[in-house]
């Protein structure tokens, strides 16, 4: 199960043994989408098995401010 919206995705892993791939491949797609690096995406767990992830909006402003 998987929504969709124009700044964030949120997705329910159903195989627990996979996580880490699954959460790792969604990062790294979020963030080709949105021209990033993997470290501007933030990730909450937003229900049971469930996560969000989205652009880091604060981690891209320090980013910004620091170059």
């Amino acid at each position: 199960m998987t929504f969709e919206t124009a700044t964030s995705v949120t997705h329910k892993l159903w195989d627990r043994s996979n996580m880490h791939h699954e959460l790792d491949a969604l990062i790294h797609d979020h963030s080709v989408r949105h021209n990033t690096s993997k470290s501007n995406i933030a990730v909450h767990a937003s229900g049971p098995n469930t996560f969000t992830l989205s652009l880091n909006h604060g981690a891209a402003n320090l980013e910004s401010v620091s170059s």
